[in-house]
């Protein structure tokens, strides 16, 4: 009997080293289905950090001018500057000028991030008239404001002198201006504050020789540059900055470069428009110039001395006519990070304007784009244009722009702001930023067909944030002309992101450990079928 039993014990053992292999198939399978797990987990980690970038408008918009409220207040401000002391970030400066009833400028200062804006007087020189024109401003590195402003002359409202004034209490009071030595005929002055030099500024400007009535008499009239390195009170010899063979040429749009001593102008070359440039269209509105204009850069590495010029776009084509002594200006901005060159305009190509982006990385010597940066159908019949660019600390490119897009008749506008995070490859869907459409037809010159918004917008990024100025009618009517500055500002969420290479690794080692795991789930099948 004990035999039989020791037979019947030995049975159970017998048969589980029969089965040895499906004993080992068992974990096989666990750490096989463990590695796909493990390999499907990484994956997923990987793309959890893939949350799409995501931007909105923040609050309703607020006015910048005191007398926007005030329906007997019928100035219309235009052409914003926007600009950021570097000591205190919450310290905004916003300079405009002032079409009508009078020529003048305006200027006001926020110590608070842009809430609450007060207007500080721009002193008026000894033995100027009283008319303040074409104002700019910039904050050097030290934190010192500066504002360039042109005084003009006669019946004709000719430039007469172009001023520099200072302020070192971020823009509270001003110092008496000083006068710089560019003279009269001076027209679309900009100036630069050079973020390598504290006291460094530049001046850039037409040269106009004679006038007549909606026009340069003559053909030639050069982009000029000019620089100070003690705060304007001291300034260099002027140099051309536009080519001798360039005769028609506009809308000097200044900003430094990443390295010290590069200064770049973007500017329009009309070429053969006699109707803008000449004044043919004497003033009224009309189709546009029916060729095409360039858009070009000018490159300056030893602090405006001397220049050389690149095509940015050699065939743009115009979308509306302007008086030659106010055009559009086109957009330039500059990573400071990589130094990266953005240039932004409107184009008529597509059958109406389209904002178009174009690019140049730095240590490239070809431009690239055009990219078409507003979202709406090709074609549409409706208007984007006068685009303003700004580069955020972390490398963010937010494009703000006039947009009609919800208006069929093409006369409402609206404000929009489109960003980019992968360096103007792309853009993320518009953000509305204004909160009220308004008309695009209320201004000066509107009497004659050619009502004025302005030469541009206002624009300031940080990593979270996008301030924007423009030229709002809402309080206004054909009646009155009046144009207020209007501010919105637009949020930025900011999901946690791996690093392109730890998201790549771990990519790469999902689809690893997955093939791991499918090979060893292989193997436990093929070792379970070979022992059975």
């Amino acid at each position: 009997m004990s035999t039989a039993t020791e037979r019947r014990s030995k049975a159970p053992r017998r048969s589980g080293r029969g089965s040895r292999g499906g004993g080992q198939t068992l974990p096989l399978f666990v750490i096989a289905v463990a590695l796909v797990a493990a390999g499907v987990g990484a994956i997923i980690v990987s793309s959890s950090y893939d949350t799409p970038r995501e931007a909105r408008a923040l609050g309703p918009n607020l006015a910048i001018n005191d007398g926007a409220s005030n329906p007997r207040d019928l100035n219309a401000h235009n052409s914003p500057t926007l600009a950021r002391n570097p000591i205190e970030q919450n310290n905004l400066v916003e300079v405009n000028r002032v079409d009508s009833p009078a020529y003048s400028c305006s200027l006001h200062v926020s110590f608070d991030g842009g809430g609450r804006w007060t207007q500080t007087g721009i002193p008026a020189p000894a033995g100027e008239e009283p008319k303040c024109y074409a104002p700019d401003a910039a904050f050097s590195s030290d934190g010192t404001l500066y504002i360039s402003y042109v005084t003009l002359k006669g019946r004709a409202n000719a430039p007469n002198n172009v001023w520099i004034s200072r302020s070192t209490d971020g823009g509270k009071t001003l110092e008496a201006p000083v006068k710089t030595p560019l003279g009269a005929r001076a027209f679309q002055v900009r100036l630069t504050a050079d973020p390598s030099s504290p006291e460094r500024i530049f001046l850039t400007w037409l040269k106009a020789d004679e006038l007549g009535l909606y026009t340069f008499s003559n053909t030639g009239n050069p982009i000029m540059a000019i620089r100070s390195d003690d705060g304007g009170v001291n300034w260099t010899k002027p140099a051309r900055v536009s080519s001798a063979s360039r005769e028609r040429v506009v809308a000097p749009s200044p900003a430094a470069g990443k390295a010290a001593g590069e200064l770049n102008v973007l500017y329009l070359d009309l070429g053969d428009d006699v109707l803008d440039y000449g004044g043919g269209h004497r003033g009224r509105g009309g189709p546009p110039y029916d060729g095409d204009w360039q858009l070009v850069l000018a490159r300056s590495t030893d602090n405006g001395a001397t220049w050389k010029e690149s095509v940015v776009e050699d065939a743009l084509t115009p979308t509306e006519r302007f008086i030659v002594f106010t055009p559009p200006f086109p957009s330039l901005e500059v990573d400071r990070e990589s130094g990266t060159l953005y240039a932004a305009f409107q184009d008529g190509r597509g059958g109406d304007p389209d904002v178009m982006l174009w690019s140049l990385r730095s240590g490239a010597s070809e431009w690239s784009g055009p990219v078409r940066v507003n979202d709406t159908p090709k074609g549409d019949g409706t208007a984007q244009y006068l685009p303003k660019l700004s580069v955020a600390p972390d490398g963010r490119l937010d494009v703000l722009y006039y947009d009609r897009r919800a208006d069929g008749t093409n006369v409402l506008n609206e404000v929009s702001l489109q960003s980019s995070f992968d360096e103007g490859k792309s853009f993320i869907p518009r953000v509305k930023v204004s909160d009220r459409a308004f008309s695009s037809r209320i201004g000066f010159g509107l009497e004659r067909g050619l009502p004025d918004l302005g030469s541009r917008l206002g624009l300031l990024s940080t990593d979270s944030r996008a301030y924007a100025v423009w030229t709002d009618t809402r309080a206004g009517s054909v009646r009155t002309a009046k144009q207020d500055i209007a501010r919105g500002v637009v949020g930025f969420n900011d999901p946690p992101r791996l690093s392109g290479a730890v998201e790549t690794l771990l990519r790469i080692g999902g689809v690893a450990l997955i093939l791991l795991g499918a090979a060893a789930l292989v193997g436990a099948f093929v070792r379970r079928r070979d022992t059975t």
